[in-house]
């Protein structure tokens, strides 16, 4: 009786206490705020400090056709072809995702009101799942917009802008809150794999670019990613590369597009690089994330980690990187030990919160937006045909190769012409319903083809297919398909064709950068083609026409007087086919101009010997000893001759600069420049007016010219004019000294120099500035630990 009673009233409390916990938690759970817009410094407080680390730390990478953690067992890491992914949190396998194929989330807290965030690359389109549970009765395809580099050889912000609308809509619309992109790296070498997704050599115009396409996107009310922040300018070795650069490098170039997009456009969020800089991952440097970005730039949003970026979540907490993606539940624990150890304030983890959050209630996923998986993809397609016309760079035309008469029967040679290259590869690639093959827009355009010859080049092809080896891995890319040999054909061809064009195709992506062989330079193959084919349509007296279909910079001196034009069409998207139709008929007039410059050879880039790094076998560290001398600063400074020079393109009518007028002749604040363009030619088009500075070098070396405007005219018809007006600011005038850890703009003489690209200059004026001016005192920050032996051309 007595144990009896003894666990009676041992029974009685447990439930009394039971009881009291349910009552109280159900009281915590009603009294706990919930998040507003305007109450999230309560919500901090009230959070807990695991809740804190976990909406720190992303929910984890659901790998395809991996299975979840055991239950009760913690969760392994997975390896992926020798690679160690950190192990996700169960979270990411038990909470059904909102959208297929999307990078990853966010974690939300219920108890507080606060929702995952969905991520999703990629900066060419959204890239998700297009079909979903085998279902093809419905599906979710985006569309693929050009890559970056057109874009940017449009030189036409207006129009980057509307691409960035369409683009947003679709993010918006398929369920995403933030999108992974745009990238605006600068082009430091034309073998980067990934510089499709960039914009240009030049951070005025990648700065630019990158500010258009974010208020684009951002007005739908979804987010965006800038990225690679920073000097993350190759893939080799991206994930532990150390790059070494100099401060004056880094603030002129490297970091000078970043602060032009976020003063210009303010996106959500910037993503930290993979790389070192000067020996500390940028996603653990507390310069560069909070001291440079933060303070110096006003920048609102939070940053997030590279996926897998960076070694240690608690150096990345205190440097300012607000967001580690895609998260593992290790790097939470860290976070939570590190407080309580007190190795990190918990003042710094508020603050990482709050700019989460400050995000977080802008988001769709806060304001419970019903996205309909229905966006308008034929309208975006319409827009995506419109911006790649007018990105094409026409590199060479002799004797009006081109435009080609609507009726002329064309022999279309070259792999890529049936299997166009809408974008490149990797994060950049996009699940789209559709690509138009060059033969396709070629016959929506009403030319008449070879019928014998295309289908010589189906059968190769669809063979050819069937014997590729699969991908091993997202990596993983198979090797191009061999030019089919077409010499028994030509004599036909050349007798029956009125004109022979031919493609040329380059992909790159992700994970490698790209090879001198058989990529930069075209291979013996590819210039045996493109020889035969000219000699047998040449003794005939027909026109040979080149496409070049690539992502990035080939070399092109040692066979383009073989042919009678050239046509630049980069990675046009989904519409690749129809618009270089538009293009090549004519329809659309070309205007594009070159973003970054064409070599006559790989070994006149400045950053040849130190490119991708050292020990030549497995590269530790970068040093860009070429320093401020990029692209065309280079080559117009060292006067080396390109193949095709930045700012460079071609039009199927003639432009006239004239009337350079400035404001006035001594710079006091400001100084307004005016130009009038006009159409000479017979045809309407669109130019690209480009306003280059060389400034005094008194005490620093400096480059001949640089970039400060640029404008593109309206659609002009003949013997139309335009005038175009640029105003000129102080901090236009300025080059960064390192030892005074200012931006200065030296006294004396400025030459303002207007034309249609660096080496096209139409018309010039002068001004003189009195006495030095201190744009800017900054912070000293990014100094690299190691002497640097940069190129000086003063």
């Amino acid at each position: 009786m007595r144990i009896s009673y003894k666990l009676s009233v041992a029974i009685v409390l447990t439930w009394a206490v039971s009881g009291f916990q349910s009552t109280v938690q159900a009281q915590n759970k009603q009294q706990a705020p919930q998040l507003r817009a305007n109450n999230v410094k309560q919500i901090i407080a009230a959070m807990t400090l695991e809740e804190k680390s976990k909406l720190s730390v992303g929910m984890g990478f659901k790998m395809p056709g991996m299975p979840p953690p055991e239950k009760g067992k913690k969760p392994e890491a997975i390896d992926i072809g020798g690679f160690k992914l950190p192990p996700s949190d169960p979270d990411a396998y038990n909470i059904p995702e909102k959208v297929p194929g999307a990078a990853g989330r966010t974690h939300g807290i219920a108890r507080l009101g606060i929702p995952s965030m969905t991520v999703s690359d990629g900066p060419a389109g959204l890239r998700i799942e297009p079909i979903r549970n085998g279902d093809k009765s419905k599906t979710y395809y985006a569309t693929a917009f050009p890559v970056a580099t057109l874009l940017a050889s449009t030189w036409d912000t207006e129009l980057v802008n509307r691409v960035g609308v369409a683009f947003g809509n679709e993010v918006r619309e398929y369920g995403v809150d933030i999108l992974l992109a745009p990238g605006l790296n600068i082009h430091r070498n034309p073998l980067g794999g990934r510089n499709f997704e960039y914009y240009s050599e030049d951070p005025l115009v990648a700065g630019s670019m990158t500010a258009a396409i974010v208020r684009g996107v951002e007005s739908n009310g979804v987010g965006t990613s800038i990225k690679h922040y920073a000097a993350n300018n190759q893939e080799t070795n991206r994930n532990s590369i150390n790059t070494i650069v100099s401060e004056r490098a880094m603030r002129e170039l490297y970091l000078r597009g970043f602060e032009i997009a976020v003063k210009k456009s303010q996106p959500w969020t910037v993503m930290s690089s993979y790389n070192k800089l000067n020996g500390t991952f940028t996603s653990q440097r507390h310069d560069l994330l909070s001291t440079i970005l933060k303070k110096e730039w006003g920048f609102k949003g939070f940053v997030m980690t590279d996926w897998f970026g960076g070694v240690d979540a608690v150096a990345q907490m205190k440097a300012g990187n607000d967001l580690i993606m895609p998260g593992s539940p290790s790097q939470s624990e860290a976070i939570v030990a590190a407080v309580k150890k007190g190795t990190l304030s918990i003042a710094q983890l508020n603050a990482n919160v709050e700019r989460i959050l400050n995000i977080v209630v802008k988001s769709p996923s806060f304001t419970k937006y019903k996205y309909s998986d229905r966006p308008d993809l034929v309208a975006h397609a319409k827009v995506a045909r419109e911006a790649a016309a007018q990105g094409m760079v026409l590199l060479k035309n002799d004797e009006h190769a081109l435009p080609l008469a609507a009726a002329k029967r064309i022999a279309v040679f070259g792999n890529t012409s049936y299997d166009i290259i809408a974008g490149g590869t990797g994060s950049g690639d996009v699940n789209k319903a559709y690509t138009i093959s060059l033969m396709q827009g070629l016959g929506n355009a009403g030319y008449k083809l070879q019928e014998k010859l295309s289908k010589s080049y189906a059968d190769y092809l669809a063979d050819m297919k069937l014997k590729q080896p699969k991908p091993k891995n997202f990596f993983d890319h198979p090797a191009p398909i061999p030019e089919m040999d077409v010499t028994a054909l030509l004599a036909d061809e050349a007798n029956g064709a009125d004109a022979a064009l031919i493609t040329i195709g380059r992909n790159a992506g992700e994970g490698a950068d790209r090879k001198l062989d058989n990529d930069y330079y075209l291979s013996a193959a590819e210039k045996g083609l493109i020889k035969s084919i000219a000699d047998a349509f040449h003794a005939k007296g027909k026109k040979v026409i080149v496409v070049l279909n690539i992502g990035g910079v080939i070399e092109v001196a040692s066979w383009r007087d073989g042919v009678d034009g050239i046509l630049l069409a980069w990675q046009p998207g989904l519409e690749a086919g129809n618009a270089i139709a538009d293009v090549l008929s004519g329809k659309v007039n070309p205007s594009g101009k070159l973003a970054t410059t064409f070599p006559m050879g790989y070994k006149d880039v400045p950053s040849a010997n130190n490119f991708p790094g050292t020990p030549a076998e497995k590269p530790e560290q970068v040093v860009y000893e070429e320093g401020i001398y990029v692209g065309y600063r280079y080559y117009d400074a060292a006067k080396v001759k390109p193949a095709y020079e930045f700012g460079y393109g071609l039009s199927y009518t003639n432009f006239k600069f004239s009337n350079l007028k400035l404001s006035a002749s001594n710079f006091v604040k400001s100084i307004t420049a005016t130009v009038t363009v006009k159409n000479t030619g017979d045809v309407a088009g669109k130019e690209v007016v480009q306003l280059y500075l060389g400034a005094p070098k008194k005490d620093l070396d400096k480059p001949e010219d640089e970039l400060k405007a640029f404008g593109k005219t309206r659609l002009l018809a003949p013997g139309e004019s335009q005038t175009l007006s640029f105003v000129i600011k102080a901090a236009d005038l300025a080059s960064f000294y390192t030892n005074r850890e200012a931006w200065v703009a030296d006294e004396g003489k400025y030459e303002v120099k207007v034309g249609s690209s660096s080496r096209t200059i139409a018309e010039t004026a002068s001004f003189k500035l009195a006495k030095d001016i201190t744009v800017e005192k900054v912070n000293k920050a990014l100094v690299p630990q190691q002497a640097i032996k940069e190129l000086k051309l003063k």
